[in-house]
């Protein structure tokens, strides 16, 4: 471990250099997070690998030769970073297991430069950047030609306040015009281009980059007689700085989440950029309760927006075996926070899906959550590559059995053909129980494979046998009478699903849960299905030769015959008793797609009704989409359809036409 700390604090270093020295930040702060975050859990498993040096003592940032040095009488110390509702609720939590009773100031976190500002009798004497914490740069000569920092305030009073730097996006979009003009390298965002104005030797410069700024923080407010945060910004407006109007008081944590959630959507019709939301304990006595850590005080925190896509470290490719035996790579990440959540696993789909994005081991890689929900690895970052890293290369043989792969002709992926391969068995289980298909609530995945490993489940038709095993699983770790009742009172009520969850549990090759809904309505009754014909299943439209031809194999296979057998034996419904298709002109036969926000529905109850009209929905626009459904904030498949002339309707053209 030791090697990874000093790699990490070597890392980090470099990192605050080349950030706040030259304002030419290497890494993103997404990803400085992360390492930041790796090297604190290390130092807390290893006490005795901590380094004096390391950057979890301190606020980076080095003095720039350039500038006078300032020393801070208080220190001006960084805040610590949360991602998600649950840390939310932690903080909450941990001051009131203090005794308090907290209310918050929720303020937004200016994507800028810290500033420290000192008044002798109401007159701007010095103004300071952060540096590291303790010592930062004098940067006075250029903060007096920011407009909106008062040279005099309305009082004659000695004061330090502190706030953030920064440019308006509209200015740094009007700054890029000129300088393309001349041929000079563009901007490349609102803080970097306001830290570089900042720091301009010469103050022509910086006043020419029309910065401005938001003042939000009063060091030591009880030597002015104020009590809270919120107090602390009346007192500072009304001496005439500059306060952000966006500022808001809340007595809980309801209040801190809807706040959150306003601005999140506020965010793209704002001046200027933010990165997230600064919550404080609003009263100061409290905050002096509360206290410091070394980093940051305990009674702030800095709340990080989603960030769209995230860079991370690509440090291996496995490979898993799913129920049908594909064989699927899998990016293993270094791990990392996307929209509010740790990713560290993301599927690469098949081979071609790696080759076509020419991903190696040892890439940094940018990843997103694919519809808010699935990680998605979108691209390496090339120009990031050391030259160590490693071609990828596909498997031959299975990694669970070792029995040969076979790609299927006209197909993109590899399969393990061994019926008996203990990961395609646990895999079927686990697929059968899911959400989308029989839905049986208590048995997850690891569940599902210490059952098996404890020969409880061998086939999917053992589940409805698990009552026999009571006895035996009160005995292990986490379960009780209450639990085990609970489950077997799932599994009972699952009997009674319809068929197209059966369907779609059954894990035929080449049907998911659309195509299992569409057979389910088409035939209703299981047997029927079973005796189609394969030119009867591929004239339905969309099935086509390759998913008839799955299900006609799959119910000629006597051992799944056997299994649907003993499912009716057990009681299990084999008949469809959802609702009925009503053939609407405005949807039957036709395919639509989904972009952006819906408001009135939910995109589960657009699609689901469009079913019942006999339309179907699809996750892209092509020429065959019929038209496309376009909510709040619609990203690419708008344009696609706006370039192909597809219909557009909205959420009440959509109710119309119901």
């Amino acid at each position: 471990m030791k090697e990874r700390i000093d790699e990490l604090i070597k890392i980090l270093e470099e990192a605050n250099y080349n950030y706040h020295v030259l304002d030419n930040p290497t890494i993103t702060d997404q990803e400085y997070d992360s390492l930041f975050r790796e090297l604190q859990i290390l130092e807390e498993k290893y006490p005795e690998l901590v380094r004096e040096d390391s950057p979890t003592h301190r606020v980076g940032g080095v003095v720039l030769d350039g500038f006078n040095k300032v020393t801070h009488s208080i220190p001006m110390m960084s805040l610590g970073d949360i991602f998600n509702e649950e840390e939310i609720v932690a903080f909450d939590s941990r001051i009131k297991k203090e005794g308090i009773n907290p209310s918050y100031v929720c303020e937004l976190k200016i994507d800028g430069l810290s500033v420290s500002l000192h008044y002798e009798k109401g007159i701007l004497k010095t103004a300071a950047t952060r540096g590291n914490g303790t010592i930062g740069e004098d940067i006075t000569n250029n903060v007096k030609t920011i407009k909106s920092i008062p040279l005099k305030l309305k009082e004659e009073i000695d004061i330090e306040v502190r706030g953030e730097i920064y440019m308006s996006k509209d200015t740094l979009k009007k700054l890029n015009e000129e300088r393309e003009k001349k041929g000079e390298p563009l901007l490349q965002n609102c803080r970097n281009a306001a830290a570089g104005s900042i720091r301009q030797l010469d103050s022509k410069v910086a006043a020419s980059r029309k910065l401005d700024s938001w003042i939000y923080h009063l060091p030591n407010p009880e030597d002015y007689g104020i009590k809270t945060q919120w107090e602390s910004l009346e007192f500072m407006k009304k001496l005439g700085f500059k306060t952000n109007p966006n500022n808001l008081l809340v007595t809980d944590v309801n209040g801190i989440l809807a706040y959150i959630d306003a601005k999140g959507k506020e965010r793209p019709s704002l001046e200027y950029d933010i990165d997230g939301v600064v919550i404080k304990v609003n009263n100061i006595s409290e905050q002096k309760q509360l206290g410091f850590t070394a980093h940051h005080p305990k009674w702030a925190i800095a709340y990080k927006f989603p960030a769209e896509q995230v860079l991370t470290k690509l440090t291996d490719i496995i490979f898993t075996v799913g129920r049908t035996g594909q064989i699927t790579p899998n990016a293993v990440l270094e791990p990392v926070i996307v929209a509010g959540s740790t990713i560290s696993r993301a599927t690469l789909h098949n081979e071609d899906y790696v080759i076509n994005k020419d991903l190696k081991i040892g890439d940094i890689v940018s990843i997103h959550k694919a519809g808010d929900v699935i990680p998605e690895v979108v691209e390496a970052i090339k120009e990031r590559r050391t030259g160590k890293e490693k071609e990828f290369k596909m498997i031959d043989t299975c990694p669970m059995c070792g029995s040969t792969l076979i790609r299927k002709e006209g197909q993109a992926d590899w399969f393990c053909m061994n019926d008996n391969c203990p990961a395609r068995n646990i895999e079927k289980l686990c697929h059968f129980v899911s959400r989308k298909a029989m839905n049986i609530d208590g048995l997850g995945d690891k569940i599902i494979e210490d059952f098996f490993n404890l020969k409880y489940i061998s086939d999917i038709t053992d589940i409805y046998k698990l009552d026999k095993y009571r006895e035996e699983i009160i005995e292990l770790e986490g379960y009780g009478n209450k639990s085990i009742d609970n489950l077997l009172e799932a599994i009972n009520n699952s009997k009674s699903n319809s068929l197209e969850r059966l369907l779609f549990g059954l894990g035929i090759p080449n049907v998911g849960e659309k195509t299992a809904k569409v057979l389910a309505m088409l035939y209703e009754d299981l047997d029927k299905l079973i005796n189609a014909s394969f030119d009867e299943l591929n004239s339905i439209p969309d099935i086509g030769d390759i998913i008839a031809q799955s299900i006609v194999d799959f119910f000629n296979d006597e051992r799944n015959l056997k299994i649907i057998n003993e499912l009716k034996n057990i009681g299990v419904n084999t008949l469809y008793t959802g609702p009925k298709v009503e053939k609407n002109d405005n949807f039957y036969n036709k395919t639509f797609v989904i972009t952006g926000t819906l408001t009135k529905y939910t995109r589960d109850e657009v699609e689901e009704k469009i079913e019942l009209l006999g339309g179907k929905t699809s996750s892209s626009v092509s020429k065959k989409t019929y038209a496309v459904i376009v909510g709040e904030n619609p990203g690419s498949k708008y344009t696609k359809a706006q370039e192909l002339n597809i219909p557009i309707w909205s959420e009440d053209d959509l109710e119309e036409k119901f």
